[in-house]
């Protein structure tokens, strides 16, 4: 049914990641299907990685763990960008074409009232993709 799964994740927030890295564990195992883990960055430091190479690596064996818990077959997809946070949503719509996903899992949040104010990028990933989005909770 799915054979591509995209999976956004920020490193900075691996703890709440748990809950979506288990249906997607689930989900590639149900399926038979390759996941690919993107993430977006600065090319400049960060309180993750000094530079965009120690950010792919960061991001590469962040994937091999998740490959190893789940017994999945997984990729990494780093991006780059001067703005992560203006250019998520776009880049994460492109990441999806570009890879031929058919599925995206992304992890999200209780929604409260700065879900006003501020973008909510799994709504606007789920209102604009052309596949399948699922969003966790938790």
């Amino acid at each position: 049914m799915f054979s591509k799964i995209m999976v956004p994740v920020d490193l900075r927030h691996e703890e709440q990641l748990k809950k979506s890295l288990n249906v997607v564990g689930n989900l590639a195992k149900t399926y038979k299907s390759k996941v690919v883990f993107v993430g977006v960055s600065l090319a400049a430091p960060t309180e993750i990685s000094r530079n965009p190479e120690e950010y792919t690596a960061k991001l590469a064996l962040f994937t091999q763990e998740q490959s190893n818990q789940h017994g999945i077959h997984a990729e990494s997809h780093p991006i780059f960008s001067v703005d992560p946070t203006a250019d998520l949503n776009d880049k994460l719509l492109d990441s999806i074409d570009e890879l031929g996903a058919d599925l995206v899992v992304m992890a999200t949040h209780i929604p409260d009232v700065s879900d006003y104010i501020f973008a909510n990028h799994g709504n606007y990933i789920s209102d604009h993709a052309d596949v399948s989005v699922f969003l966790v909770r938790g």
